[in-house]
């Protein structure tokens, strides 16, 4: 019975050493904690806008029809309306960030990332002094 005890506050222990040890490991504001998909898996996707703000004020409703695609290569594209644009993306800063690079229609950015989930992904830039924060969910 002893050695059951003993296995039972092993595991406990080796619990909450290893839960401790993910919360640590979140790399994003707003999560996941933790994936077994990688992060370009979860990037390559096309996405569409959940919720578009500048300096927290809502400006959904102008960029409804507004879509951004990115494949595990590291091209970029995105649609609105009459415009559209293509360039290529690569993660930066430990994975924190994307970098945008333009090459027609569309200026380089640097995103950062807020959270990063197969069906969410969320990230701000800065212009100047205004914080474009996008949340985007899977198309």
């Amino acid at each position: 019975m002893k050695t059951a005890n003993k296995m039972s506050v092993f595991m406990l222990f080796l619990g909450l050493i290893i839960a401790t040890t993910l919360q640590s490991c979140q790399k994003y504001t707003d999560g996941p904690s933790f994936s077994l998909v990688s992060r370009a898996e979860r990037v390559a996707n096309t996405w569409k806008v959940d919720n578009y703000t500048v300096n927290a004020v809502d400006f959904t409703s102008l960029v409804t029809n507004y879509t951004e695609t990115y494949s595990k290569k590291g091209e970029y594209s995105y649609s609105w309306a009459l415009l559209n644009g293509t360039g290529t993306w690569a993660f930066q800063n430990k994975d924190t960030e994307i970098k945008i690079t333009g090459t027609n229609n569309q200026a380089s950015h640097t995103l950062i990332v807020l959270k990063l989930e197969e069906d969410a992904f969320w990230y701000y830039y800065m212009d100047g002094t205004d914080k474009h924060e996008f949340h985007l969910v899977s198309n």
